[in-house]
C-alpha cells in the first residue's frame, strides 16, 4: 500500500502542477492555430460569423455525447453554463474571428491579451479590492506596448473596428479564464469541467445560429479551395483543424489546466498563444509585423505576464491582483 506522507503530497503536487503547465501549453498551441486557418476561410468568401458557427456548431457536435452524460449540469449550474457559453465560447470567437478579417492575426491577438490588466481593472474597481503594484506596472507595460503595436504615432494605420472587436474578445476573455475556475474550491461538488465545456458549446451554437444565420452561407466554399499566402488548401481541412484542434481540444485542456493551476498561472502560459499565432501567420500567411510592432508585442506580453503572476494567495494577505479566487496554500496540490 502507498504511504501517504507529506513528502509524497508534495511530489503529487508538483507532478499535478507540471501535468497542468502542460495542458495550458497544450491549449495554447491549439487556440494559437486558428486564427490563422480562419482566416483563409474568410478571405475565400465566407462571413466570419459563419467560420464561428462551424467552428462553435461543430465542436458541440463533437461535445453533445458529454452533454448528454453530464445533463445534471443544465439544473444544479445553469447560469455558469449560460455564462461560458456566450463569454468564452461565442463571445471570443464572434469578436476574435471578425477582428481577424479587418487587422492583422497577430495585432488581434495582442490586443486580446489586454485581458489581465482588464481582470485587474474589475477586481480594483468592481469587486473594489487593492490590486499590487507589480500589477499595476504590468497594466502600464501592457497599454505602453499596446500603443507601439497599433502605431498610435501613425495615427491608428489599423481599422479602428477592427481593433474594438480584438478589444471586445479581450473583454469576453476574462469571462474565459474566471469562468473556467469556477467550482474549482467546491471538492466533490465541482462540476465537471468537460460538462461545461460541452454545454458552453451548445449554448454558444444556439446563439450563434440566431445571429450568424448559417442557411444564407454560401457552402460550396467549403467544397473548394482556400488559400494560405498563395497555396491553395482544402478548405474542409482548414475547418477539420479549427472544430478539432483549434476549438474542441483547446478549450478541453486550457479549462483543466485552469483546474489544476489558477487563471492567473494558465493565463501567464496562454500568452503563448500570440507569439505563436504571430509566428504562424508570419511564416503561414505573410503578415508581417514591424520591429516597433515586435518589441511592442513583447511589452505587451510581459506586461500581462507581470500582471498575471504577481497574485498572491490568500493566506498572505495582500492585496490581490488577478480576477479568480486565491487559493489555500494547505488546502489545494495547486497552490500557487
Amino acid at each position: 500500500m502507498p504511504v501517504h506522507t507529506s513528502e509524497s503530497s508534495a511530489a503529487g503536487g508538483g507532478s499535478g502542477k507540471g501535468v497542468g503547465l502542460g495542458l495550458a501549453l497544450g491549449s495554447a498551441l491549439a487556440f494559437g492555430g486558428s486564427g490563422v486557418a480562419a482566416k483563409p476561410l474568410i478571405e475565400a468568401g465566407l462571413d466570419p460569423l459563419h467560420v464561428v458557427w462551424l467552428r462553435v456548431a461543430g465542436a458541440a457536435l463533437v461535445m453533445l455525447p458529454l452533454a448528454v452524460r453530464h445533463r445534471a449540469l443544465v439544473r444544479s449550474r445553469p447560469a455558469l453554463l449560460l455564462g461560458f457559453g456566450l463569454l468564452a465560447v461565442a463571445g471570443v470567437q464572434a469578436c476574435y474571428f471578425a477582428a481577424i478579417s479587418r487587422i492583422p492575426v497577430g495585432v488581434a491577438l495582442l490586443v486580446e491579451y489586454l485581458a489581465p490588466a482588464l481582470v485587474l481593472g474589475w477586481v480594483r474597481f468592481v469587486q473594489r479590492r487593492p490590486v499590487t503594484r507589480a500589477a499595476a506596472l504590468g497594466v502600464v507595460l501592457a497599454a505602453g506596448g499596446l500603443a507601439c503595436v497599433v502605431e498610435v504615432w501613425a495615427g491608428l494605420s489599423f481599422d479602428a473596428v477592427g481593433l474594438l472587436l480584438a478589444l471586445a474578445a479581450a473583454c469576453c476573455q476574462v469571462g474565459y479564464f474566471v469562468l473556467s475556475d469556477q467550482g474549482s474550491d467546491a471538492g466533490a461538488d465541482s462540476p465537471d469541467p468537460l460538462g461545461v465545456i460541452a454545454y458552453g458549446l451548445l449554448v454558444g451554437a444556439l446563439v450563434l445560429t440566431a445571429v450568424a444565420r448559417p442557411w444564407t452561407m454560401d457552402w460550396s466554399i467549403l467544397a473548394g479551395d482556400a488559400h494560405m499566402n498563395g497555396n491553395p488548401v482544402p478548405a474542409a481541412l482548414l475547418l477539420a483543424w479549427i472544430v478539432l484542434i483549434a476549438t474542441v481540444l483547446a478549450y478541453v485542456t486550457g479549462v483543466v489546466s485552469v483546474r489544476r493551476l489558477s487563471p492567473q498561472v494558465a493565463g501567464v502560459v496562454a500568452c503563448l498563444e500570440a507569439v505563436i499565432a504571430t509566428v504562424l501567420a508570419w511564416v503561414l500567411l505573410g503578415e508581417h509585423l514591424s520591429a516597433p510592432q515586435i518589441a511592442g508585442g513583447a511589452v505587451v506580453l510581459l506586461g500581462a505576464f507581470i500582471a498575471q503572476s504577481s497574485a498572491p494567495t490568500k493566506a498572505s494577505g495582500e492585496p490581490v491582483a488577478g480576477g479568480g479566487p486565491e487559493r489555500e496554500p494547505a488546502a489545494r496540490e495547486t497552490s500557487a
